[in-house]
């Protein structure tokens, strides 16, 4: 009997197993780190054999025909390294799931963004009456669904780490939204390595297939040239080309495929700012591809919800409005934000650093931000870029003391605006940890403050 080994036992690990079992391999988990109470449950459930909170039992891990890795696990952790050595094929769980189902597959990658695209094009096949469920980095896991819980199609989030280990993978809708700088370190600190990643996702497609991609992203256009797609093009962006499936035209949106043309007011979809048109063009032209009426995608645009922690309203006290972009965990996603800030904004900076370079977000800085709020362990890069641009600033090491120096910053009509640029690891558990702490916060004042008023 082959053996199947999972290396991670996080969601995408738990589910690899179980479907692994299901399908009568031999399996075993391994996590260096400690499961979940309710994954060793489900482990337990199958009568999966496990281990967890010490290094891999490496004859246990070499000795499998297959080896199904987490995303977080690098290329180059020595057990995958000695992995390959043996000739042990190692693979994501994507790639397992995708090997047991015929749904169909519409997925979307880009450095930001894609939790939006995902969320948004999944609730435009739900008002459609399409059986549609979310899987990758969002919501269960897609080996568990095929598992124990299949549906018609997928909208699947796909991070660069995923597609690494994607090999027979077929996307029937290939999204790329953008490419900036992000996990370089996984990437030999190259642009082009990383770039070529995200272009993964238009592998083993065909021209019936298609790829939908933000034309004016130089990083896409120059991976384009590197890494050649079958897939039927359906570019996006602001200005109309002969070749563009979405543009902008003024305020109204377009959208024009094969399938059917037809346009919106940009004051009628939901989610503001300049990147959302973008993420809705993308959802637009996979849904309008797929046949689903103009109507039908219309009234889903105008209802949908911004995701939680991706400027998300919190509330407004005494004037100044409270909103949580903790998910900005790079520049580009700040930069995003800061476009679609309309009031003078007082913005909360710092976690740790990727390596920002802050110049890109400095011209909406100099428009539209009044006051910086360092929040991190070691706030000195920021503190020193606000210093030599001329930024007043303060040093804080807590959320506390951040709101507190917000608080005395922001005036009526303002805006605080949490978007940090930066990973949440030095005082928070994650960037849901991040924002979920924010948002209590936040909240907990305006309780405070009505009290008392």
């Amino acid at each position: 009997m082959d053996k199947i080994v999972i290396l991670g036992g996080g969601e995408s690990g738990a589910g690899a197993a179980v479907l692994a079992a299901r399908k009568g391999f031999s399996v075993f988990l391994s996590d260096t780190g400690l499961l979940k109470p309710e994954y060793t449950r489900m482990l337990e459930a199958e009568g999966i054999p496990f281990e967890q909170g010490h290094p891999h039992t490496e004859a246990e891990v070499l000795s499998a025909s297959t080896i199904v890795k987490s995303p977080g696990i690098p290329l180059s952790a020595p057990i995958i390294v000695k992995a390959r050595e043996k000739g042990i094929p190692v693979i994501s769980e994507i790639e397992f799931a995708a090997r047991y189902t015929s749904s169909r597959m519409l997925c979307i990658t880009g450095s930001n963004g894609k939790t939006t695209t995902t969320t948004l094009l999944h609730h435009i096949l739900c008002c459609a009456g399409i059986d549609a469920s979310m899987a990758g980095n969002i919501g269960m896991s897609l080996a568990l669904q095929v598992a124990t819980d299949p549906h018609e199609v997928y909208v699947v989030e796909l991070s660069s780490f995923q597609l690494d280990n994607m090999y027979d993978f077929h996307a029937d809708t290939a999204i790329l939204l953008n490419i900036t700088p992000d996990h370089l370190d996984r990437y030999e600190h190259s642009m082009e390595l990383y770039a070529d990643a995200k272009m993964r996702i238009t592998r083993n497609q065909t021209p019936s297939d298609c790829f939908i991609y933000w034309q004016e992203d130089p990083e896409t256009a120059a991976a384009m040239t590197r890494t050649r797609s079958e897939a039927t093009p359906l570019p996006f962006g602001v200005r109309r080309t002969p070749s563009s499936a979405a543009w902008l035209e003024g305020d109204v949106m377009h959208i024009s495929t094969p399938q059917g043309a037809w346009s919106m007011p940009r004051e009628d979809i939901a989610i503001k700012g300049l990147h959302n048109i973008y993420n809705s063009m993308a959802a637009s032209i996979a849904a309008t591809r797929l046949g689903i009426a103009p109507e039908v995608i219309r009234k889903a645009l105008a209802s949908f919800k911004a995701v939680p922690h991706r400027l998300e309203h919190v509330a407004e006290i005494d004037g100044v409005e409270y909103i949580n972009d903790s998910k900005a965990t790079n520049v580009a996603s700040t930069y995003y934000a800061l476009e679609s800030m309309t009031r003078p904004t007082v913005l909360i900076l710092g976690g740790t650093d990727k390596g920002n370079d802050y110049t890109d977000i400095l011209d909406f800085m100099r428009r539209k931000v009044t006051h910086v709020v360092a929040m991190g362990a070691d706030n000195e890069k920021i503190m020193r870029f606000c210093r030599d641009h001329g930024f007043s600033a303060d040093d804080t090491h807590s959320l506390a003391d951040a709101l507190q120096a917000c608080r005395k910053a922001a005036r009526p009509g303002d805006t605080v605006l949490l978007s940090p640029c930066c990973a949440s690891f030095d005082l928070f558990k994650s960037y849901i940890d991040r924002g979920d702490r924010f948002r209590a916060a936040v909240l907990d004042l305006m309780e405070s403050h009505h009290n008392q008023a």
